[in-house]
């Protein structure tokens, strides 16, 4: 894992220690192009489409599907970066350690938003990035996309397409990147 990687495994003061890699890059990249066709297949029209990562984990992977859906269409994808920091529904149980910007240049009224993330776990985050998208218009549809879904949902939150479904245990921990998908625990740093 790469020092950007550790640093965002280091969430809410825990350091996160891999126990063995469950994809490889070359693994990742096959997931995140099949997305990508996948988008195209159910989206005929990517001139309304935008790809919004949730900040921080989904930043790299939106940036990823834009260009491969760029590549693919032959046309530019609206892209951009949302922080849902502050609609989060636990901040009195995980006090807000830090929060990126939200870098949308687009109204999103009557656009197609798919929101990518990297880990799909309790669907929480999900539903704290569908309050904050009311912030930057009202979207014809919104649909997730996500690196890996581990279960253990809290909310009923289903992704749209899905790199890799990986069951976990609730006390395991994944990190996934372009680079690679681990997993791992979570302990106090």
């Amino acid at each position: 894992m790469s020092n950007e990687d550790e640093r965002q495994a280091r969430t809410r003061g825990l350091a996160f220690t891999a126990k063995s890699q469950l994809m490889t890059t070359d693994d990742v990249t096959r997931a995140v192009r099949r997305m990508a066709h996948e988008i195209v297949e159910r989206n005929h029209d990517v001139v309304s489409l935008s790809i919004i990562g949730l900040q921080t984990g989904g930043r790299v992977p939106a940036s990823a599907l834009a260009s491969i859906l760029a590549e693919i269409s032959g046309q530019p994808v609206s892209a951009g970066m949302l922080d849902v920091s502050f609609y989060r529904d636990d901040l009195s149980r995980n006090p807000l350690v830090t929060s990126s910007a939200t870098n949308i240049d687009h109204d999103l009224t009557d656009r197609t938003v798919v929101l990518v993330d990297d880990v799909l776990f309790t669907g929480r985050t999900i539903r704290a990035a569908l309050n904050a998208l009311s912030d930057w218009g009202r979207p014809r549809a919104v649909q997730l996309a996500v690196l890996v879904d581990r279960g253990h949902r809290e909310l009923p939150i289903r992704p749209d397409y899905v790199g890799k479904n990986l069951p976990t245990s609730p006390d395991e921990a994944i990190v996934a990147t372009l680079e690679g998908v681990w997993i791992g625990t979570r302990e106090p740093s």
